[in-house]
């Protein structure tokens, strides 16, 4: 959009943890780091370089972090970058984070907005890090519920020539999931009222249903199809993503989340674990709301994160102690581990 610019997220560029013993984060320098994680900084810079370059960017850097500290001050000195300074015409102000130091934003599920949910749950377009495949089944003739049916090019998020899918998608980024819905209804009946299709305008809640049967007046309409076409994939990513088994789940770990936090301030850790310890449950006992052995990774995350200082003890070893007995009794019964407990284990 014009505010938000989303890059690939670099996955193996984590900074290192502090051990015992060790140099503390402010006396490390580049040099002082292993050898793939210089790498990792160098090709960093190379490509925050070519797109301010792109940008016509003159930046200030802001660091909050060792390993933040480490890339703004890469980022000062590299030489095509100081070229750059001199001749761009366009000011930012580049600020760095740790991702260390703000766990909890990563793995929480605060925000009632739809585009998070349409880039979290739909999957990924392929070749693409930043945009999402969005099943186009249901504009043709083709029934079919096979879900990898691959007759059918996916449609996807980036509709850079089509103005009223731009408008739409902007509306999916700042307003609340209720009124991004409505303006999606909105963009339709107007749509459908251009191509003098029949459309039936409803007032009150919008669901998931009713979008889906005004996106099926366009079927047989050729012309129409192809006047509206970046209109109508913005939509069903909405209608799909909002039909998603994840989607209920997502508002269970957000008032999970809500739950914990004011728990977490009026009683210890070890109460805390002592709660969530009933919903660690096994492959062959889960239904399809409880949360999985990935969710439980994500909520002791969150948790840790959002915790602060720990006070340790006996109480809080027996509380870890069973919560790491379920956990790994949970992981050994899956059936077909995920690729990321798989590189876990």
């Amino acid at each position: 959009s014009a505010e938000l610019c989303l890059l690939p997220a670099l996955a193996v560029f984590l900074p290192l943890l502090p051990g015992p013993g060790g140099p503390s984060p402010a006396e490390i320098g580049l040099a002082a780091l292993p050898a793939d994680l210089r790498a990792a900084v160098r090709v960093l810079v190379g490509d925050l370089d070519a797109l301010f370059s792109a940008l016509g960017l003159r930046e200030e850097s802001f660091a909050v972090g060792a390993l933040s500290k480490i890339v703004a001050a890469e980022l000062a000195g590299y030489a095509p970058a100081r070229n750059r300074r001199r001749t761009a015409t366009n000011k930012a102000s580049v600020v760095f984070v740790d991702r260390t130091l703000d766990l909890a934003g990563a793995v929480g599920h605060h925000g009632d907005n739809l585009a998070e949910k349409i880039l979290s749950v739909l999957p990924k377009l392929p070749g693409h890090r930043t945009d999402v495949m969005v099943n186009m089944v249901e504009l043709t003739a083709l029934q079919t519920t096979d879900e990898t049916c691959s007759i059918i090019a996916p449609g996807c998020l980036a509709q850079p020539n089509d103005p009223a899918a731009k408008t739409l998608w902007e509306s999916f980024m700042n307003l609340k999931q209720k009124e991004a819905v409505m303006e999606a209804r909105r963009h339709l009946v107007e749509a459908a009222s251009r191509e003098n299709l029949p459309i039936k305008m409803s007032m009150g809640e919008v669901t998931p249903e009713q979008l889906s049967s005004y996106i099926k007046l366009f079927r047989n309409n050729l012309k129409a199809l192809e006047n509206h076409c970046g209109l109508l994939q913005l939509i069903l990513a909405a209608v799909q993503t909002l039909k998603h088994p994840q989607i209920s789940k997502w508002d269970n770990f957000l008032a999970f989340e809500r739950l914990l936090l004011q728990t977490i301030g009026e009683s210890k850790m070890p109460s805390v674990l002592n709660q969530l310890l009933p919903m660690i449950k096994s492959y062959n006992e889960r239904t399809k709301d409880d949360y999985t052995c990935e969710d439980f990774l994500v909520l002791l995350v969150y948790i840790y994160s959002v915790v602060g200082e720990i006070e340790s003890g006996k109480e809080l070893d027996a509380a870890e102690e069973e919560v790491k007995k379920a956990l790994v009794k949970a992981i050994c019964d899956e059936p077909e581990p995920s690729p990321l407990l798989q590189k876990i284990t």
